[in-house]
């Protein structure tokens, strides 16, 4: 495929936006002068890393043709992932580069195979943390896919079909993906919004649902960032009463504004003595080592205590001396499946959840990551490809 492109918007970037972005929804419609399908390749614009500095830069390459039964994305919005850092970084195990990050997507349906009957072109479309799996496996037949053994995920992932042999990520300006694992983002939800929950909304709303949270439930989130202030909202949608975990006092009002009943400033550990055993429910988003023994130790005998952060090598220590005492079933969850994730966006709509996002441009991505490491987020960095 060949795509010829125009010159699309390059206007100014506001800062923080909060949840209510009435305008995006007139820039969002895909403007059909901008290329045209004429099959091969994708040639794709994008930022990439080369090596394990941390630092992305300008990357042309192709995707793979579209096939029966895939869809082609031409992508608006791309937000940024913790987990983007960790894997470029080497973080999770060597990598192959240049590799493009960025698994929270969105934007519009540009071609669609011969087979696909769940989009159409100009549909406006998501895709999150994987892109194909065997959909033939208990698993996938499920709802599952993130189990399957064959499941890609969407970047860095070995995949023959593409010319650099790996998946490739959505800090980029189009994407090929088999048409079972893009969602449609609902008509009430702006393009920049909807791109957190593909992956921080269905990481937390998983098992925030698995749990059966209700009206009334004490719920402790801990480490409010891009994962733990949707964690909140959700909980707080559901009706729980939300106590919020945070080792950043500069994050304390912003907190207090989503809603919370109190925000807890862990500058010692001792600050989660006066919690032991009060919460019905703990969810955890930190991504990196923490003592997660101690504040599981919050909740209610029997109760569950979920980790849902990826630090370095997936490894986490836990005190089991602590553990023994608290009586805590401890568990982890990563992302949810396919119709997980499109319920999610529509939860979503019909609530009135929307992450709280900053538009950046493709050139602020090297200061965001460093920005996200230093925990200074508010809380979802959310890059416009128009500016790739």
């Amino acid at each position: 495929m060949s795509i010829l492109f125009s010159d699309r918007h390059n206007s100014k970037l506001s800062p923080t936006i909060g949840a209510g972005i009435s305008s995006a929804h007139s820039a969002q419609a895909s403007d059909p002068s901008a290329y045209h399908y004429i099959g091969g390749n994708v040639k794709t614009k994008a930022y990439a890393a080369f090596d394990e500095s941390g630092e992305l830069g300008q990357w042309e390459f192709e995707r793979r043709p579209v096939g029966d039964n895939d869809v082609l994305i031409e992508i608006k919005y791309a937000s940024i992932c913790h987990s983007d850092i960790h894997q470029q970084k080497g973080d999770w195990g060597k990598q192959t580069y240049p590799q493009v990050p960025g698994h929270e997507i969105t934007g519009i349906v540009a071609a669609v195979g011969k087979n696909v009957t769940k989009f159409k072109v100009g549909d406006r479309a998501g895709v999150g943390c994987m892109v194909d799996s065997c959909l033939e496996c208990d698993c996938c037949k499920n709802g599952l896919e993130q189990y399957c053994d064959k499941t890609l995920f969407t970047y860095g992932n070995p995949d023959s079909r593409e010319p650099t042999t790996i998946t490739q990520g959505g800090y980029s300006t189009h994407i090929v993906v088999r048409d079972h694992f893009a969602v449609h983002i609902p008509d009430n939800i702006s393009l920049p919004e909807a791109a957190p929950l593909l992956c921080a909304g269905i990481t937390t709303y998983s098992p925030l649902m698995k749990y059966k949270i209700k009206s009334g439930d004490k719920v402790g989130v801990v480490g409010i960032g891009g994962l733990g202030h949707l964690a909140v909202k959700i909980a707080i949608a559901k009706g729980a009463k939300v106590y919020a975990f945070t080792t950043t006092a500069e994050k304390e009002q912003d907190i207090r504004q989503l809603g919370v009943e109190e925000v807890i400033v862990v500058d010692d550990l001792s600050k989660l003595q006066p919690y032991k055993g009060k919460l019905d429910y703990m969810i955890a988003t930190v991504p990196e080592q923490f003592d997660a023994a101690q504040y599981g130790a919050t909740v209610k005998p029997f109760g569950y205590f979920t980790v849902v952060g990826m630090g370095k090598d997936f490894m986490l220590n836990i005190s089991n001396f602590v553990m023994s005492y608290s009586q805590v079933n401890f568990n982890a969850s990563m992302i949810g499946g396919i119709p997980e994730t499109q319920e999610v966006l529509d939860f979503c709509s019909k609530t009135g959840v929307r992450p709280q996002i900053q538009m950046i441009s493709a050139n602020q991505i090297n200061q965001a990551w460093k920005d996200v490491i230093a925990k200074k987020a508010r809380f979802r960095y959310v890059i416009d490809t128009a500016t790739i």
